[in-house]
């Protein structure tokens, strides 16, 4: 059957070593764990080497599975949000593997395990994993989590679209199996995408008649808490995508979504008389719809202003292809298979 684990990283911190640990401690554990490392001074692959092995000798581990490690080289003008995973999914020969982002923490060392068993079944072909705010997170931050990964698990398909509208489609990469033979029928992640990459390519598996479960019991923690510049770039990549990707988010409005999530996290706020937080909510509102509305009129603006506007510089300048093919990827491995 074979199970892997991808993880885009870039100067993990001390969650990365949390995820790391968790992953090595589940009651299912992966064939392997392969890390596309945006090398940085100081996080390169022979650095981060290091720091798994200790990693590693601390745990003890549950069963004699071993558990083995990949570390892929990328340069940082070469990641992409699409054509890296891309990349990393050919590394994997694994019937089933699971995305997650290098600040998702597993709650418990049932993850996998719970997002193996819903991808596994039949017609399901990607599952995704409910995300918890800590309880240092901002009031705001964490009823949005609530409000997009709710206690339920629901299962979406085609059928969804009239009453769900874009939400069929919502997937999340920070925590999401997929099954390999759905993923392949679908073409695989987008070569290049800026954002979106898991909503993309989720729609194209519910248009072939697949289904994308959502399993709230499979958790990770998982939040940000953005500043409003930070708000602003991130959502107008979101439109940025949106304005690419057409042919996919026609007929259907991501803009009631959101009005809809600032409606019911103004009335949670004001029963609980949190007027400061209500001022914040309105100004992480105003910064996301602007950068939102600019990013879907992108190509309306001079070109330095996408740069000053966009979160991710190196997606709009010229450079070489982020994709980079398996063959070099494989020489550049700094280390498969430790233990």
């Amino acid at each position: 059957m074979g199970l892997d684990v991808i993880i885009p990283v870039y100067k993990p911190d001390k969650k990365f070593d949390k995820l790391f640990v968790r992953l090595l401690s589940q009651t299912v554990k992966p064939d392997s764990i392969i890390l596309m490392n945006t090398e940085a001074a100081g996080y390169s692959c022979a650095d981060l080497e290091q720091r798994l092995k200790r990693l590693m000798r601390r745990q003890k581990l549950y069963g004699k599975k071993q558990v083995g490690v990949r570390l892929v080289p990328v340069r940082k003008e070469e990641f992409d949000h699409g054509g890296t995973r891309r990349l990393a999914v050919e590394l994997s020969s694994a019937d089933y593997f699971v995305m997650m982002t290098q600040d998702a923490v597993p709650a418990d060392d049932y993850l996998l395990e719970r997002l193996l068993g819903a991808v596994r079944e039949e017609g399901c072909a990607a599952a995704y994993a409910r995300q918890c705010a800590p309880f240092n997170a901002s009031l705001v931050e964490q009823y949005t989590r609530l409000f997009n990964y709710p206690t339920v698990s629901c299962k979406k398909t085609r059928e969804d679209l009239p009453r769900l509208g874009i939400k069929t489609w919502f997937c999340s990469d920070v925590c999401a199996a997929y099954k390999r033979a759905a993923y392949n029928e679908a073409g695989g992640f987008a070569q290049k995408a800026i954002f979106n990459e898991d909503m993309l390519i989720a729609s194209q598996l519910i248009e072939l008649g697949y289904s994308i479960s959502y399993v709230a019991e499979a958790r990770v923690t998982h939040s940000h808490n953005y500043t409003l510049a930070q708000q602003f770039q991130r959502n107008f990549d979101l439109g940025v995508s949106h304005a690419q990707n057409r042919h996919v988010f026609a007929g259907v409005s991501a803009g009631s979504e959101g009005a809809r999530l600032v409606r019911s996290t103004l009335q949670y706020l004001v029963g609980q008389r949190r007027y400061l937080d209500i001022l914040d909510l309105f100004l992480q509102s105003g910064a996301k719809y602007l950068g939102f509305f600019l990013g879907r009129h992108y190509y309306m603006l001079p070109g330095r202003l996408v740069l000053k506007c966009t979160g991710n510089v190196g997606y709009f300048e010229p450079h070489e292809p982020a994709q980079r093919k398996s063959e070099q990827a494989d020489k550049q491995e700094v280390r498969e298979d430790w233990q």
